[in-house]
């Protein structure tokens, strides 16, 4: 009967006795078992990490290639803005063209390249732009393939996010 009440409830021998396994040599033991992942679960993270960089990759190739379409914008706003001053001078060939040789002066101080080939005509009140670097837009958000571009359209690709 004493052999019974030494038992617990699953009729194993309670751990706090001397000279018995305690709990803390029962875990070591299930610890030292255990040396690491197993191949499948590192493929397992491999595979993860595999389609979280096949979605990522696209989309900062598209962010970079919209931002760098936008800064050819703002390198065309630029430009016009450099053109209503020259014109306003009186500085252009006429009144209703400017080429790029003269815009180089009303531009100066930016990083923004004009070549003598470029230029900016004005109808009333709106300039367009014939700019080669706009030619090597990558993006399609921001897209213009003509290599020109009025102040209307312009405003209006600037002011769309």
């Amino acid at each position: 009967m004493k052999d019974d009440v030494s038992r617990n409830f699953l009729g194993e021998e309670p751990t706090y006795r001397k000279g018995r396994r305690t709990m803390k040599t029962k875990m070591k033991k299930l610890m030292k078992n255990q040396k690491g992942m197993t191949l499948i679960e590192l493929l397992a993270v491999i595979v993860i990490i595999a389609i979280i960089a096949l979605i990522a990759i696209p989309a900062i190739g598209n962010i970079i290639n919209n931002s760098k379409d936008k800064a050819l914008l703002a390198d065309a706003s630029t430009i016009i803005s450099g053109a209503k001053i020259a014109f306003a001078d009186g500085a252009c060939e006429s009144a209703t063209s400017c080429s790029g040789k003269i815009l180089k002066d009303y531009v100066d101080g930016s990083k923004v390249k004009i070549k003598d080939d470029d230029s900016v005509t004005k109808s009333g009140a709106v300039y367009t732009l014939n700019y080669d670097a706009l030619k090597t837009n990558k993006g399609t958000k921001y897209a213009v393939k003509s290599g020109s571009i009025n102040s209307d359209d312009l405003a209006k690709l600037m002011g769309s996010e």
